[in-house]
């Protein structure tokens, strides 16, 4: 699903949108991805669209207090993660409700790559669904990944 992302960067990120599902599931099958591999990355970039925030308070967005990892999360998020996050929330890039949110798909991406290169992916893919890719700095941070999945 990683490599379906990134190639979505790669092939859509300048158009400002990506295709509807038809049209995706046809060029990446014609780029070579497996079946498999295409349904879950459409999965996941749905339940990214239609996170649901109902089941987190409406006052969790402007929360100060601090958070801690549970078990599941610190097993499913490493250190440096964990830190980006954190990082993430106190430069006011994410409120508390989108770490939560982004915390969900993290731990939902059941992929071998470091939890750091899901989150910055995760987020980058989150504020270009949403149209919020405005500020350089920001994007330039999230596109910085280990030379593994620069080389392809």
């Amino acid at each position: 699903m990683f490599d379906i992302l990134y190639y979505l960067f790669e092939n859509y990120f300048d158009s400002g949108s990506y295709p509807d599902s038809a049209t995706l599931t046809r060029k990446l099958t014609m780029a070579g991805f497996n079946d498999e591999d295409i349904h879950q990355a459409l999965d996941w970039l749905s339940e990214l669209a239609r996170q649901d925030i109902g089941s987190y308070p409406a006052t969790l967005a402007d929360n100060k207090s601090f958070r801690c990892f549970s078990a599941l999360e610190i097993e499913n998020i490493d250190t440096e993660g964990r830190g980006f996050i954190t990082f993430l929330e106190q430069s006011k890039i994410i409120n508390p409700l989108q770490r939560e949110l982004l915390i969900d798909r993290v731990i939902a991406m059941d992929e071998d790559s470091s939890s750091l290169e899901k989150i910055k992916l995760i987020v980058l893919t989150e504020l270009w669904i949403h149209n919020q890719l405005s500020d350089d700095a920001i994007l330039e941070k999230l596109l910085v990944v280990s030379d593994s999945h620069y080389k392809h």
